[in-house]
């Protein structure tokens, strides 16, 4: 079962560059607002047309736009959750989730039962005759994924599944909703902008930038060779670009990085855990690393741990302990020297 996607979708001003292919698996759409994850969601459910390109899922042509083929919303094999849910607000849970399979000919005794059966998959067969407006926003989440479930699309294409959600609901669901993707089976398809959410409910991830996908692989493989300074900020990298050769790569404004790997020459990316960086007041000694001096800009608490910024010829993101942060006693304004070992520098071809 795969969904192919190629071609351009348009939306006012911006292009969105359908790219996309999708097998019996969970891909996660990750990207900031007004990427075009949503604009790209609508144009594989039939709610917004191709400009150019097509469409398949199965081998069978949903959209072409150059031999005009367009199949509507209700004769594909397409189950949608959108990110208010969408509920009827005049029909019971049940009804709601029979609507569905009444719209494609199922009796009424039948789409009954069988809503009633993902009502109880989804936990929550004591609430089929319950108004939406009496359901909590996890509940009503559940009732619009089991409604799209029970059709048995083909392809399933959730809309921040779980935006609507209050923090402690959010945690409390995500898994849950994950059980559930992953007993569905097919192409399934979510558009995030949470990385958490990616990282559970995803087997795959895509990062869509300005309408175009810019990045792909699992959230682990992203994490560790981030492509652009979105994807870098979302998984706490430092990212920088430069020229490699000899173990050193000169970055714009000239200064430099040693790196371990000298086997990569040419445009680079170079990446630094901000656990990697040690902090000091002092010049240190010690192996071979690379010494950042700069200019305390932000100290943030996370937990047990503290972030600090450093603006200077490189700026760099350091993770350290909030006791060595105590010990350092460093705080906005405060000169600083960020220190990385060349083995905690990861480069890679741009």
């Amino acid at each position: 079962m795969t969904l192919v996607a190629a071609g351009t979708a348009r939306v006012g001003t911006l292009t969105v560059q359908v790219d996309l292919t999708v097998g019996d698996e969970i891909v996660a759409v990750l990207g900031p607002n007004g990427a075009g994850k949503t604009t790209l969601l609508r144009t594989l459910a039939g709610l917004h047309p191709l400009a150019t390109g097509r469409i398949t899922l199965d081998d069978a042509v949903l959209d072409d736009a150059a031999d005009g083929i367009f199949v509507r919303p209700a004769d594909r094999s397409v189950g949608m959750v959108f990110q208010d849910h969408v509920l009827f607000p005049f029909l019971d849970a049940r009804e709601n989730v029979a609507f569905g399979l009444r719209s494609r000919g199922v009796g009424r005794r039948e789409a009954r039962r069988r809503a009633d059966d993902w009502l109880a998959r989804v936990g929550l067969a004591d609430r089929a005759t319950a108004r939406p407006d009496t359901l909590s926003g996890g509940q009503a989440q559940r009732v619009a994924l089991a409604r799209a479930l029970a059709v048995e699309p083909r392809l399933l294409c959730l809309d921040e599944p779980l935006a609507a959600l209050d923090a402690q609901a959010r945690v409390a669901i995500r898994r849950e909703v994950r059980r559930h993707l992953a007993s569905a089976g097919g192409a399934r398809v979510l558009v995030t902008h949470d990385p958490v959410d990616a990282a559970v409910l995803a087997d795959r991830v895509v990062v869509l930038e300005a309408g175009r996908v810019v990045q792909t692989g699992t959230m682990a493989e992203i994490a560790l060779r981030p492509r652009s300074a979105y994807v870098a900020d979302l998984v706490g990298r430092n990212l920088y670009r430069g020229v490699a050769a000899d173990g050193r790569v000169t970055l714009p404004g000239g200064a430099t990085l040693l790196v371990a790997d000298r086997s990569v020459a040419g445009d680079v990316h170079v990446a630094i855990h901000p656990r990697s960086v040690g902090l000091h007041r002092e010049p240190p000694g010690g192996s071979p690393r690379n010494h950042l001096t700069g200019t305390v800009t932000d100290v943030d608490g996370l937990g047990d741990r503290v972030r600090i910024r450093i603006e200077g010829p490189v700026p760099i993101v350091a993770e350290i302990t909030t006791a060595a942060a105590a010990e350092l006693g460093l705080a906005p304004g405060h000169a600083a020297i960020a220190s990385v070992k060349a083995t905690e520098v990861t480069v890679y071809p741009a």
